[in-house]
């Protein structure tokens, strides 16, 4: 019998963000029993040592039933060896927390779990989980563009020490938060404390309903609404040469339109969604998808889209952090006549209007059909 792949959270967040406090609360709930916690060697993580039941050199056995190890050189090997252990059943564990430095990108996290041969059939990355800080926070996005990107990636916004600033701030704050990240849920943790349901099965599986589908991708409320696919375009997505696209920098070397001297960094993440009203073709899709990753991949943050493909019983989600996909997931419960497409994107200094100038390749039929709709 084949093992369904074991997921995997990221847990990151800027430093001083509250995540020690969060993932102590976290291991001390039993509901947590059977999570392996992965901890960067450099990280701020420091266990609560009531919490532990025994430890070696390594790992830590936490009284909750969790497993954590810390990261001693290489990710891909400290999980092929956390899987070892469960396969020997020397470990227990349904999933596992991996705790980020407080500046990472968790981008290369994904990129491991996806391309590594020895860890995409048995890893999947279900969410990345992010803390902000109420009280430094708004300081904190505006010095360290790190702590925006943070955001713009997250699947669930856990917001922290709450209890240390004014309502009025919390609002504003939430509000900034929703600009870069309007598609993430924002959660409170009260002093560390929150229910771990909220944060754990986040990505889409085959039995996932409509509903939750719809919530992952969580489109922008202002959407452009493509017709019916029709016509024959250039194979070119952008209709623009090659090695000439809509990321191509100014001379002067400052980044996009839009995101010039004296912008804030929040201004350079953007949310961009829309939708397709009827199925498309593989073919299109996959030359949009090809030369998107081809001129942009590096500044796209997240990816996420609920797609219907001519041929398929049903839509497929799908899922890419910067320019790494996950393989897509067949949803198996949609109800039959809805075939709108979904696509969102967060991007860093993305064109105005780019993703719905990009989709207008979708319109075209490639030639082998000898047939237009």
């Amino acid at each position: 019998m084949t093992q369904s792949p074991i997921p995997v959270s990221l847990l990151t967040g800027f430093l001083g963000s509250g995540k020690t406090t969060l993932l102590n609360r976290l291991l001390g709930d039993p509901r947590m029993a059977r999570t392996a916690v992965i901890i960067n060697e450099f990280g701020e993580i420091g266990l609560d040592h009531d919490l532990v039941e025994s430890a070696t050199e390594t790992m830590v056995l936490m009284q909750s039933g969790c497993l954590c190890c810390t990261v001693r050189g290489d990710l891909a090997q400290t999980l092929v060896d956390l899987k070892a252990r469960r396969d020997a059943g020397e470990a227990d564990f349904e999933r596992v927390v991996i705790e980020t430095t407080g500046i990472a990108d968790p981008g290369p996290i994904v990129h491991t779990l996806v391309m590594d041969p020895d860890l995409s059939e048995d890893f999947t990355l279900d969410g990345v989980l992010t803390t902000a800080d109420c009280a430094t926070g708004p300081g904190t996005l505006n010095a360290h563009f790190e702590a925006v990107q943070q955001i713009a990636m997250a699947d669930r916004l856990i917001l922290t020490k709450a209890d240390l600033v004014l309502p009025t701030e919390i609002t504003a704050f939430e509000k900034r938060l929703a600009a870069i990240n309007p598609g993430a849920p924002r959660l409170r943790a009260e002093h560390g404390v929150i229910d771990p349901a909220l944060l754990f099965g986040v990505s889409p599986r085959a039995d996932s309903k409509q509903a939750e589908a719809l919530g992952w991708v969580a489109a922008a409320p202002k959407k452009a609404t493509l017709p019916p696919l029709s016509g024959l375009k250039s194979t070119n997505p952008f209709s623009m040469p090659q090695n000439h696209g809509l990321f191509s920098r100014p001379s002067g070397g400052h980044g996009m339109a839009g995101a010039g001297a004296g912008a804030s960094h929040d201004g350079r993440i953007s949310s961009q969604s829309a939708e397709i009203a009827h199925p498309i073709s593989p073919i299109v899709f996959d030359l949009w998808l090809e030369s998107l990753m081809n001129s942009a991949g590096s500044n796209i943050l997240r990816l996420k889209a609920v797609v219907h493909v001519e041929g398929m019983e049903h839509p497929f989600a799908l899922h890419g952090v910067q320019h790494v996909f996950h393989p897509p997931v067949p949803l198996t419960h949609w109800p039959k006549g809805d075939t709108v497409s979904r696509i969102v994107v967060i991007g860093r200094d993305l064109p105005a209007g780019y993703l719905q100038e990009s989709l207008q390749f979708l319109h075209s039929r490639p030639a082998i059909t000898g047939h237009r709709l």
